[in-house]
């Protein structure tokens, strides 16, 4: 990074310091208004495929990263494991070669209808030089954030999956720095997840798939010793139907789309300080349930707050396949608009994904993943089994 402002700006907002406060104190019209949390990395799509897809994961065929996206589709993999490793640079646009989202997942099925899994996120912020109000140097810090969970997920029927997984988050952004008066410390949280998983393909893989995922339910993370500073995680509502047409022996398709909202507060709008005290004291459980009828513009705010990912995946010869899709968030709630494009290799134990993010927006609006090239490299225990490619 070359930057000294751009740095720390960076770092604070791909680290999730800045708040509702943050955002609704800002000189941005009063209608937006956007939902902020810590950790964000932990909604960054974390696989190759699903990126080519418009980030579409929760109804899909059930694959190796499955964990991130609905871990109750682990059981119906037709392989007895498998791993996967990708890699995600950041911030590419801008010419920045150390920051980058690494993710590790895997799973194993103990028999026909349960299994266990586990997956890591690593999000490396690269170096970051620390400056003072007056632009003085005050030091360097190199910010990281990793989460890593495991999940047990299990077959109620031929049909029906539910997973539930337990994730420990560890965020240093500037952690043991003094940075105008404050001392910062690295945050910690713990959360869950909750999974659901219909299949209703059929023999011939034709049929409806349809999920549904409450993640990161866990506590406030904090970087000050002040109690009433800490923030909240992304706990996230997510919604996801897919649509699969086997035409023959070589050819078939997947339409999907996936609908999610943060169960995260509204921050107050600018000036309400009484809102604003009420937003840092809300418990966690009350957060989850009440971010659905909280937005100070009522239900059409609410309904704002639902972002919305549409994807496509062809297959031939369940060996190549190709990719599309497209994101949508409103333009007073992030305003990321964005496609996708993806394509995916197999060959017998071995699997290879790729996606790319089209540049949109410019300035505040750029996609940090814009221009960005990103794989994802596949393991397959199960080789000259039963498995199909589909599924990576």
């Amino acid at each position: 990074m070359k930057l000294k402002s751009l740095k720390l700006t960076l770092m604070l907002f791909a680290g999730g310091l800045l708040t509702g406060e943050a955002f609704s104190q800002s000189n941005a019209p009063t209608e937006i208004n956007v939902v902020t949390t810590a950790v964000p990395f932990l909604r960054i799509s974390p696989d190759a495929r699903s990126g080519g897809m418009g980030e579409v994961g929760i109804a899909t065929s059930p694959d190796v990263n499955s964990p991130f996206w609905n871990l109750a589709k682990t059981p119906f993999n037709e392989s007895k494991g498998a791993v996967g490793l990708t890699y995600t640079p950041w911030l590419k646009r801008l010419g920045l070669n150390d920051v980058y989202l690494a993710s590790l997942s895997g799973y194993y099925k103990l028999d026909d209808i349960q299994a266990i899994s586990t997956s890591m996120r690593y999000f490396n912020l690269g170096n970051i030089v620390l400056t003072d109000f007056s632009g003085n140097d005050i030091g360097n810090t190199r910010p990281r954030e990793f989460g890593v969970d495991f999940g047990y997920s299990r077959k109620l029927s031929d049909k029906v999956g539910l997973g539930i997984a337990l994730r420990y988050i560890y965020s240093n952004l500037v952690g043991g720095q003094n940075v105008n008066g404050t001392t910062y410390k690295a945050g910690n949280s713990v959360a869950g997840d909750l999974s659901f998983y219909y299949n209703g393909a059929n023999e011939a893989g034709n049929g409806f798939s349809a999920g549904a995922t409450l993640t990161n339910l866990g506590t406030k993370i904090g970087y000050t010793t002040d109690a009433n500073q800490k923030d909240f995680i992304p706990a996230n509502l997510g919604l996801g139907a897919a649509y699969t047409k086997v035409f023959d022996e070589s050819n078939k398709i997947t339409f999907g789309m996936d609908f999610n909202k943060l169960m995260v507060p509204t921050p107050p709008l600018q000036g309400d300080s009484v809102g604003l005290a009420e937003y840092r004291s809300k418990s966690v459980v009350n957060s989850w349930f009440s971010s659905f009828t909280d937005a100070p513009g009522g239900f059409s705010e609410e309904l704002r707050e639902w972002t919305i990912s549409t994807g496509a995946e062809y297959w031939y010869q369940n060996q190549f396949a190709l990719r599309a899709g497209y994101f949508y968030e409103d333009k007073t709630k992030g305003n990321r608009k964005y496609f996708t494009l993806g394509a995916g290799l197999r060959y017998n134990a071995f699997g290879l994904n790729f996606a790319y993010t089209v540049p949109s927006g410019s300035g505040v609006n750029q996609n940090p993943l814009s221009n960005t090239l990103r794989f994802s490299l596949i393991f397959d225990f199960g080789a000259g089994g039963s498995d199909t490619p589909s599924e990576e």
